[in-house]
């Protein structure tokens, strides 16, 4: 069992989201749904919180109401190998939501992400800092990381 879970406060789209999550993620599924009782807060019955694993990483979503909501001071990165998982996730995630920059989106519930090619990191570590600033310059530019344009920025 993993130590910390992140913890995710929906209006009253908690368990709608976690199915949206589980469908867009390998190796993920809904572990439990709880509803509230008489004692509330919520309506008694409806869904008040999901706990959901994505990739293998637990997560639990809470329709705690109107009151919060999410902020990109908040963000889940995803490693994606290829340019085809990076597409594939930004597709599904940016559907029903809004593109930003450098990688960066908000999905449909407001929950922001950021798709990152895992080759970035290894190209901005490299010792050489005109690589490194030339991959970051171009990553700046970008709104969907691209892998070739990435490496074509490092390799120039």
């Amino acid at each position: 069992m993993q130590k910390i879970t992140t913890f995710l406060w929906f209006d009253d789209q908690a368990e709608e989201a976690a199915r949206f999550y589980t469908s867009v993620f390998r190796d993920s599924r809904i572990v439990d749904v709880q509803r509230y009782g008489k004692a509330g807060p919520g309506e008694e019955g409806t869904v008040m919180v999901v706990t959901f694993e994505l990739a293998g990483q637990r997560f639990i979503a809470l329709n705690g109401g109107p009151m919060f909501t999410f902020s990109e001071a908040i963000s889940l990165q995803v490693d994606c190998a290829s340019q085809e998982e990076v597409d594939d996730l930004w597709a599904k995630l940016t559907d029903g939501g809004q593109e930003s920059a450098c990688g960066w989106l908000k999905d449909r519930y407001g929950l922001s992400w950021q798709i990152v090619p895992t080759v970035l990191a290894e190209m901005i570590a490299d010792p050489d800092p005109e690589k490194s600033e030339r991959v970051t310059r171009a990553m700046l530019g970008m709104v969907k990381l691209d892998i070739r344009a990435l490496r074509d920025a490092y390799e120039q």
